[in-house]
């Protein structure tokens, strides 16, 4: 099983309109949507989060119950309010993030109810929107802890998100902190250059112990494992949204190398599922089948 642990949240997209500006909810949250996508393909998906005794935290525990997780750990907060991301798109479905989490419940995730998880699954994937508080932090490190205990593997998207952090140089000394404690790491090409400055100097901090993906969109992707590069090409689509793209990348990549897949099939595979959420709105609802992404992949050849 992977088990992702971390913020789930409502996505709420503006539309313009006549009388203003209006907006929809859509379940998110990167670390659930990775676990989405893992259940969507057909794998053992676990999630372990918290949300407000709110109208919001209904509405989340609603569409959770029947996305397929093999585990589901939903804790409700009833001092604290479900967070909100509220999300707008420019003309060529690029986002842009206003987040409402001030001391919301997303951060405050009880341990001791997660812990039991832990030992059943093979990687933890851990979000990174928590990292913004000092609580946040202190419950990533028991999580870190125990995973690496237990001879599981830790699993780390970066997800930069500077406007949560006092400040840019905080927000990346704090990403490079869980990266180093990581064994599977993704990144974007543009995260790269904020946290490393370039390739190369990631690649000697990663060293060869580490799975490190890199995102570059049109461009596809490649993994820095053992001291080597791998790439994989993706495929062109036409674009609406792509919120939730990179979660349905790193999703497809840990449940391809789970299955045994090569770094090179992974990639490729990883590529198509998040090419293909690209085309439609909402992170979760665009989510491909397996069978889509051979689809697209053999017509590729």
């Amino acid at each position: 099983m992977i088990l992702c642990i971390g913020e789930i949240l409502a996505d709420m997209f503006g539309k313009k309109n006549a009388d203003g500006e209006s907006f929809s909810f859509h379940a998110g949250g990167a670390p659930f949507n990775v676990a989405c996508c893992i259940a969507r393909l057909g794998g053992d998906a676990g999630f372990a989060g918290r949300v407000g005794a709110d109208l919001i935290g209904d509405k989340l525990v609603e569409f959770a119950n029947v996305r397929g997780l093999k585990k589901l750990r939903l804790q409700r907060d009833g001092a604290r309010n479900t967070t909100l991301a509220f999300v707008s798109l420019d003309e060529m479905g690029e986002r842009n993030f206003c987040f409402y989490r001030k001391n919301t419940a997303d951060s405050f995730i009880d341990f001791a109810d997660v812990l039991p998880l832990i030992s059943e699954a093979d990687v933890v994937h851990i979000g990174s929107l928590m990292l913004s508080e000092a609580h946040g932090r202190e419950f990533a490190n028991l999580v870190a802890d125990a995973v690496h205990k237990s001879g599981k593997l830790l699993g780390f998207d970066v997800n930069y998100r500077e406007d949560i952090y006092s400040d840019a140089e905080e927000a990346a000394r704090i990403s490079r902190e869980y990266i180093a404690k990581a064994d599977i790491v993704k990144l974007s090409e543009s995260e790269v250059t904020l946290l490393y400055g370039n390739m190369e100097n990631l690649r000697s901090a990663a060293g060869k112990d580490k799975t490190v993906c890199i995102t570059m969109g049109e461009k596809g992707s490649v993994c820095l494992h053992g001291g080597e590069i791998f790439k994989a090409p993706t495929i062109s689509v036409d674009t609406v949204d792509t919120t939730g793209a990179g979660d349905a990348f790193y999703g497809a990549f840990l449940l391809a190398r789970e299955e045994g897949l090569s770094l090179e099939k992974a990639l490729a595979f990883a590529n198509v599922c998040g090419a293909l959420t690209t085309t439609e709105k909402g992170a979760i609802e665009a989510l491909p089948t397996r069978e889509q992404i051979f689809l697209k992949l053999s017509c590729a050849k």
